[in-house]
């Protein structure tokens, strides 16, 4: 099932044609639950799985009608995910570090010294809000200059020593991508770099019809009062983007699946893992980079929430099960909107568990050293072992439950590079023999010998020579 209109995103994967009734009802209840009880104007939902559009609904009226999926709204501080993008795509092509201070690209800024990764994850240790008046609701000419992004206040915080989360920190770094790409405004770096190859052209920096009008609901009765829908100008990046349900499965689909013309796999993954540790109670998880992580019902997501005045929303991934889920509403407050997708994700993974990929044998020829380097594997007395994975890559993994256990990458020089877990970015030697025969193996000084401290083993520190003994 998908809203009708727009037309591009309603294949399904072929083992998930469409979910199952009991699947769908459940999915439209909770939205029509949140519309209803939260008192927007309208509502829209949507999952994605195995990289295509599952289910789609709608609640409420936009301009008398049933909003369909090429409805725009605002998405508020989704922004940011698309900002976060875009500077990491300029890591990738060399022109920055993540791990560079600010101040080395940009003039007059409060926390010259913070680096970019610390801005992309809100630890910069800048002010949450521009100088006033509230810049969600007014308009960007009175900010016409960098300088008046920021108050007489404008660090409150050691760069680096916590999170907090801050709105003009992502305009800095929409004017780092400004400088970086020879002046072009960010918005027409994100249409040329990110949305078009994505196929995304109706997220656009203002509201191009069909779209939502934002309202905001009085708290005691059942009336509404028009929000402003102004353009913020240099804190654009904070927020400024509108989109539609069709574009925002698009979005989905790539946080979940990547897209190399966009970003590299990796690349996204390290947007996805955490940065920093949690502000407050907010998130069970804490902040990557440009990306909100968050536990629910024992899942991880990571995505973004956004609001704007009159305008609620929320996109969120569930990388184990290859699903993805977001909400919109415009209206200012009273839907919990991040919950209702969380709960679309439950909802999917409790009625219909994901169906695995099939088993398939590793592509080509085995590689016989290699393979003989797999199995048991003795940490001291811990036992762990080697698994060999696709493109000449290691797995480690204990046998007792419980343990440090890390995926690796095969390197050019024969070595392997952590890339998750205790040994992420440590090194995995094979040690040898003059004979060329495998010896034990290195982990960041750490020994692994083929049995629990065998006396002739290379274990640092020796082996009592008497070995095992009962009491």
């Amino acid at each position: 099932m998908v809203v009708p209109r727009g037309g591009t995103v309603v294949e399904v994967a072929e083992d998930y044609a469409e979910l199952m009734p009991h699947t769908r009802r459940a999915l439209l209840r909770r939205l029509a639950v949140a519309q209803a009880e939260g008192r927007a104007p309208s509502m829209m939902g949507a999952v994605v799985r195995g990289g295509r559009v599952v289910w789609a609904g709608a609640r409420g009226a936009v301009d008398g009608a049933a909003p369909h999926g090429d409805v725009q709204y605002r998405i508020g501080s989704l922004t940011k995910n698309f900002v976060a993008v875009l500077v990491l795509r300029l890591r990738d092509e060399g022109l920055l570090r993540l791990d560079d201070p600010i101040g080395s690209y940009l003039e007059d800024v409060p926390a010259p010294e913070a680096t970019i990764a610390q801005l992309l994850s809100h630890s910069a240790g800048l002010a949450a809000e521009s100088r006033g008046p509230w810049w969600e609701r007014t308009s960007g000419e009175l900010r016409p200059e960098p300088a008046d992004l920021f108050g007489e206040r404008p660090r409150l915080h050691p760069a680096g020593r916590r999170h907090h989360y801050s709105n003009p920190g992502y305009a800095v770094l929409g004017a780092l991508v400004e400088r970086l790409r020879d002046g072009t405004p960010w918005g027409e770096v994100l249409r040329r770099e990110v949305l078009e190859p994505l196929g995304m052209a109706r997220t656009t920096l203002q509201p191009e019809a069909p779209h939502a009008g934002g309202w905001a609901v009085h708290p005691w009765a059942n009336v509404m009062l028009p929000e402003p829908a102004h353009d913020t100008g240099l804190m654009g990046p904070a927020g400024q983007l509108w989109s539609t349900v069709e574009d925002l499965c698009r979005w989905a689909a790539f946080l979940l699946r990547g897209d190399e013309r966009v970003l590299s796999a990796a690349s996204l993954a390290e947007m996805q893992t955490p940065a920093v540790p949690p502000e407050s109670d907010g998130w069970d998880a804490g902040y990557g980079l440009g990306t909100q992580l968050m536990r629910a019902s024992s899942r991880r997501l990571a995505g973004h929430t956004g609001s704007m005045p009159g305008f609620l929303a929320v996109l969120w991934v569930d990388r184990e099960q290859d699903t993805a889920a977001l909400a919109l509403a415009n209206c200012t407050w009273g839907v919990p909107i991040s919950a209702v997708a969380a709960d679309f994700l439950e909802t999917v993974a409790r009625h219909e568990p994901r169906i695995p990929e099939p088993w398939r044998p590793l592509p080509g020829p085995v590689d016989e050293e290699l393979l003989a380097l797999t199995g048991p594997w003795y940490w001291g007395a811990s036992p762990f072992a080697l698994r060999l994975l696709d493109g000449q890559g290691l797995e480690l993994i204990t046998l007792t439950g419980g343990g440090r256990t890390s995926r690796f990458r095969a390197e050019a020089d024969g070595t392997w590079t952590g890339l998750d877990g205790y040994y992420a970015g440590e090194t995995l030697r094979a040690k040898r023999a003059p004979d060329g025969t495998v010896t034990h193996l290195d982990l960041g000084t750490f020994v692994f010998t083929r049995g629990p401290y065998e006396p002739a083993g290379p274990v640092p520190g020796g082996v009592d020579p008497d070995g095992w003994r009962g009491v």
